[in-house]
């Protein structure tokens, strides 16, 4: 008798359940939290300075940061029943609010800085809250967002984010109420290029690790040359607190205004079309499926961590896109990394010291690595893009999507005699396009009858 062959069942695995050794993902992780360090510590540094916060409350908010930003990246990235999205995306805290915050942090009418505050984190919980409870009506707007739409607005994510590396480069104008002896400096551009060149070297000559760890270590390189040319101030860590556990409510109980809600709550739609965006981007960065339940998980991991985090002092949170060029520099897809990047930050949150550690990488060095990563998530989109057929209609199209995106990045003071909430709108280069996208793509490829090809240029 013959045996019948057995049947083997193959289980999917989703690029993003990879497994990763703990001592590779430790590192890859620390990767991820130096890329985006910068952009989580300047929010609180810089409502804290309008608010004009004593310097020992300057420094809690800056670690309620890191660990509220720790917390929704582990909620992003694990996940639990119904929330977060279980992809490789690191949470921070939003610049999007920043403008916000900073009308509420410098208004005179509310005497007390700490009442400022305590208005600030009642907005924001509140508006969290809002954006919770509408995310799956929000992530059913998925459908109109097709390869045209997402190519336009990944695209436009990573473009929006070179100011930022720019600016790291060139420095801050002043350095503790003293002007910047280094801002725009030529050491400044030299510092910049040179851990370009170092992390690009090391990612194109690097083997196996090394290669994949070319932007940690190209900052790492940039510290040292940094510190030879006198660049770091390493005396800094050495002072402040070791370790010190969150304190709730530090500025006492949320103070609700109904003017700076509504703000908040139009702050907080921009955020969730931009988590949308970047939710959308990392999955066509791994190949793996984002559908409508998806996004719907991820935007309440969003906006859970958003009204949770001012409980610890926090402000509201969001993906942070210079980590998707990270999934696409690297290729490592795994979110297990990322949890572990969110271990750090809630770490990190609850060390002071290691936070004095990271804040000593000059801005430079952080800039020229910048470079690399916001590229990256400029040249998913353009890959996404080569997916479309290239109709007259869908020229118009990019375009279009792609010119008013770059509106606020390029002209920003367009926007100048807006009424607040539409410039909080438009303000948001990644918001403008998207809304123009989809706008047009509805116009020109559903409610009117397609074209033909565009011809081949000659």
């Amino acid at each position: 008798m013959t045996a019948e062959p057995q049947e083997e069942t193959e289980v999917a695995v989703r690029p993003e359940d990879e497994r990763v050794p703990v001592g590779k993902a430790f590192f890859f992780g620390l990767q991820h939290i130096l890329a985006m360090y910068a952009g989580v510590v300047s929010p609180p540094i810089i409502i804290a300075s309008a608010a004009g916060l004593a310097p020992a409350d300057q420094a809690l908010l800056v670690t309620a940061a890191l660990f509220v930003s720790g917390l929704g990246t582990l909620l992003q990235s694990l996940g639990v029943p119904y929330v977060g999205s279980q992809l490789p995306l690191v949470q921070g805290v939003s610049f999007a609010a920043v403008g916000t915050m900073t009308a509420v942090a410098t208004d005179e009418s509310i005497a007390d800085p700490a009442a400022r505050m305590a208005t600030i984190f009642g907005a924001v919980i509140v508006a969290g809250v809002i954006g919770f409870v509408i995310a799956p009506l929000f992530a059913s707007l998925v459908r109109f967002f097709p390869p045209i739409v997402t190519g336009c607005v990944i695209t436009i994510i990573g473009i929006s984010l070179f100011p930022v590396a720019l600016r790291w480069i060139r420095g801050n104008p002043m350095v503790g109420g003293q002007p910047n002896p280094n801002y725009g400096s030529g050491t400044s551009l030299l510092l910049g290029f040179l851990t370009l060149v170092v992390t690009l070297a090391i990612a194109r000559f690097g083997r196996g690790l090394f290669s994949r760890l070319a932007v940690m270590l190209g900052l790492v390189v940039g510290t040292i040359i940094a510190t030879l040319m006198g660049r770091v101030n390493w005396g800094a860590v050495g002072t402040g607190p070791i370790f010190s556990l969150p304190q709730p409510f530090h500025f006492g109980v949320p103070q609700f205004a109904i003017g700076v809600i509504v703000s908040m709550t139009i702050v907080i739609l921009v955020i969730m079309a931009e988590t949308t965006a970047d939710l959308l981007a990392v999955g066509e960065i791994l190949g793996t499926d984002v559908d409508r339940k998806r996004i719907a998980a991820g935007l309440r991991a969003d906006m859970g961590a958003t009204a949770i985090s001012p409980v610890f002092n926090g402000m509201p949170i969001s993906a942070f896109a210079q980590n998707v060029g990270m999934v696409a520099i690297t290729g490592i897809r795994s979110r297990f990394v990322v949890a572990a990047g969110g271990g750090i930050l809630v770490v990190l949150g609850l060390l002071p010291v290691l936070g004095r550690v990271m804040n000593a990488i000059p801005q430079p060095v952080l800039g020229g690595a910048g470079i690399v990563l916001f590229g990256s998530v400029a040249a998913a989109g353009i890959r996404t893009l080569s997916k479309v057929e290239f109709t007259n209609s869908n020229i118009l199209i990019v375009a279009t999507s792609i010119g008013v995106g770059l509106i606020p990045i390029t002209v920003p003071e367009v926007y100048l005699h807006l009424p607040d909430w539409l410039a909080t709108i438009f303000e948001s280069g990644i918001s403008a396009c998207a809304i123009f996208a989809v706008l047009l793509n509805l116009v020109f490829n559903h409610f009117t009858k397609q074209d033909e090809p565009a011809p081949e240029p000659h």
